[in-house]
């Protein structure tokens, strides 16, 4: 259903009681989105639901922030990172993302039954402090090319997280 969104200028700012909450199964398809959710993206709940979450991934965003993700929740992780979402209109909307895995209980074994995420309006800034280092990324990982674009982007993130002796979560949470 992904369709092609030219993004624009226009920037939604969340309000400060502002929760955006969604869970998808193991794959990434969307099966639950509240209200704030439906407000920000533009999309109808209908047009959300069995979509991939990535349905309002923007352009902007460097693909190897979405590849720690991934492997940040599959190993069984919470991750927590700043996101830069689009609409369906092209504004866009940026976010600090919690995101963990769901579980349930079978026969005293934890099976996993998808993904539970929840998203605030970011400090303005904390988020003049990543811009610039996702724009980064997301020249590094263009120039590298498509096969080596997540390694790349991953590269200039390492640079700057690993003076401070941080990990990609605790740097988030303490610029």
């Amino acid at each position: 259903m992904k369709n092609k969104i030219t993004p624009t200028d226009v920037e939604r700012v969340m309000r400060d009681d502002d929760f955006i909450v969604s869970k998808t199964d193991t794959t990434g398809r969307l099966t639950y989105c509240n209200r704030i959710f439906i407000e920000f993206s533009g999309y109808t709940e209908k047009e959300l639901l069995g979509q991939q979450h990535n349905i309002v991934r923007h352009p902007d965003m460097p693909r190897s922030v979405f590849y720690l993700l991934w492997e940040t929740i599959k190993a069984g992780n919470e991750f927590m990172g700043y996101v830069k979402n689009l609409s369906k209109d092209g504004s866009y909307y940026w976010v600090l993302a919690n995101v963990s895995p769901s579980y349930k209980i079978v026969d005293g074994d934890k099976q996993l039954l998808g993904y539970f995420s929840v998203r605030r309006k970011p400090d303005p800034t904390k988020l003049k402090k990543i811009e610039p280092i996702y724009h980064d990324m997301l020249m590094e990982e263009r120039q590298a090319g498509a096969r080596a674009a997540i390694a790349a982007g991953t590269k200039v993130l390492n640079d700057v997280i690993e003076p401070t002796g941080k990990d990609y979560r605790e740097y988030i949470l303490t610029l």
